[in-house]
């Protein structure tokens, strides 16, 4: 080989490897580009995850406070409410007693009265 060509042949390879050079820092920054879009958008959704998440503890934290308030509140009116079942069972047996007593008063005056008719009329 000849000077000239040694020359051209080593230009043309190391004017290959600098665009190979160049095409692999090209690749390299698209590729760090990339990742740091990612990241970008990987922190801006743990920020939104973690803001539902603290609007989730508050709302869990109110209804906690709601439920024991309510706890509380039928803690209350549970002896109320037996109470008014007690009532209303006394009151269905007084119902009942009456009623049987009604009947036997209505019979015992239906049972006079046909005597005073029969006294009345002259079948007695």
């Amino acid at each position: 080989m000849y000077p000239a060509e040694t020359d051209v042949s080593v230009h043309r390879q190391l004017g290959e490897l600098v665009a190979g050079m160049r095409s692999l820092q090209e690749s390299i920054r698209r590729i760090e580009e990339g990742a740091q879009r990612a990241e970008d958008k990987a922190t801006s959704s743990r920020a939104g995850v973690h803001q539902r998440m603290d609007q989730l503890v508050d709302r869990v934290g109110d209804i906690e406070a709601s439920v024991s308030t309510l706890g509380g509140d039928v803690a209350e009116m549970k002896p109320v409410t037996d109470d008014v079942k007690r009532w209303k069972l006394m009151g269905i047996g007084a119902l009942g007693v009456t009623g049987i007593a009604a009947m036997a008063l209505g019979v015992s005056f239906a049972e006079a009265i046909r005597r005073l008719v029969f006294v009345i009329v002259g079948k007695g």
